[in-house]
């Protein structure tokens, strides 16, 4: 198969020929020679390449989480790297002044609160008002087929939730801006580069497309990417840690007073659709835990059609909240309530976990939510 910056290679960048080109990326955006997509199109465009913009984390992805970065000049190219993770985080129009047209390529997740959607729709927004072209070159995301979780509250609408989308959204990059052109911005002057010989099917890494490299420092791995929505709830309840800073960020939920051999049995009994969950003990990196040898589970996925990470992350507090009780979840010191809900975009999640309703209650709930989603997205995609 052949990623979308691969294909615009292929066709000798046709589409940039004698145009000013500004490029949306990061250094997790390789190609199948090994480079960076920045790199190819500087050696097939030199100066006509003129400006970089770079999402969470830095174009060159130092930063960490919700760590600010700031716009600078590129060390060997001498041209500016915009920041849209710092005092800004939508194009000026001065930024996009003496571009013609703009190249997105980010490795995305598929994820509303992976903050890549809030930035390519910034940027559509901006090269809309701005009149400047956008061309946005494809690349695989883990859980192309899933849908699942609650659509955002408009109160809600945040960085993290940009447009109204379920929090697992199964669009990759380019499928999301024909979306978002659709929804939202049909004046867009839109190109997308959609990837060759790939579907749906081939979410699971088969080795055949370029090598992976971690879009963020939590996304360590193609596995990570796939239990991020799963398990990101952690950000905001610091009691239960996520495996930051380890090798397994976002596949590992521990605590030192959980029992993971227990914990797993009951998980097992629930059997949330595609996933499974096994014991797993390691050292927590960062938190409160750093330094704790924490009990943990692992979840693994092993059907990435039918796994349902915001579902699996509700049975999983529910799970162990029922075990261990609601104060060592939601009365932990650090507690972020109010990010939880933004987080999911939702209030109605934190409520209803806590509750003891049904959760499938709240799954169908979800489910009717999401039709007129469902409906619209299926004129957005371009693989099957």
């Amino acid at each position: 198969m052949k990623i979308g910056i691969d294909v615009l290679l292929s066709r000798n960048f046709d589409v940039l020929k004698a145009k000013r080109v500004g490029l949306l990326s990061h250094q997790a955006a390789l190609t199948s020679d090994g480079s960076t997509s920045a790199q190819l199109i500087h050696r097939a465009l030199g100066k006509k390449l003129v400006a970089l913009f770079g999402p969470e984390h830095g174009f060159f992805g130092q930063s960490g989480a919700g760590e600010h970065t700031y716009t600078q000049l590129h060390p060997d190219w001498n041209i500016p790297v915009y920041s849209l993770y710092g005092e800004r985080r939508k194009p000026t129009p001065e930024m996009l002044e003496g571009v013609d047209v703009i190249v997105c390529d980010l490795q995305d997740l598929g994820v509303r609160c992976y903050t890549y959607l809030a930035t390519l729709h910034n940027m559509l927004s901006a090269c809309a008002e701005s009149g400047v072209e956008v061309i946005v070159t494809d690349r695989p995301i883990p859980l192309p087929h899933v849908v699942d979780g609650p659509m955002p509250e408009p109160a809600m609408m945040s960085f993290v939730a940009p447009c109204c989308v379920p929090l697992v959204y199964g669009m990759t990059q380019a499928e999301s801006a024909c979306w978002m052109k659709a929804a939202l911005f049909p004046e867009l002057h839109l190109t997308v580069v959609p990837m060759e010989g790939w579907s749906r099917n081939d979410s699971a890494w088969d080795g055949s497309r370029p090598a992976f490299m971690p879009p963020s420092p939590g996304i360590k791995t193609w596995e990570s990417a796939m239990t991020y929505a799963a398990a990101v709830f952690a950000e905001a309840l610091p009691g239960i840690d996520c495996g930051r800073g380890t090798n397994l960020a976002f596949r590992v939920l521990g605590a030192p007073w959980l029992k993971a051999e227990h914990v797993c049995a009951l998980m097992k009994q629930v059997n949330p659709a595609g996933v499974t969950f096994f014991p797993y003990r390691y050292v927590a990196a960062t938190g409160h835990y750093a330094g704790r040898e924490l009990d943990g589970i692992r979840l693994t996925v092993v059907d990435p059609k039918r796994f349902r990470p915001a579902e699996t992350s509700l049975v999983i507090l529910r799970t162990i909240s029922e075990q261990y009780g609601k104060y060592r979840i939601w009365h932990h010191k650090g507690v972020r309530p109010q990010w939880f809900d933004t987080l999911y975009g939702t209030a109605q999640a934190r409520s209803f976990v806590r509750s003891e309703e049904p959760l499938k209650t709240l799954f169908a709930a979800w489910a009717r939510e999401r039709r007129t989603f469902i409906a619209a997205r299926a004129s957005a995609l371009l693989y099957a």
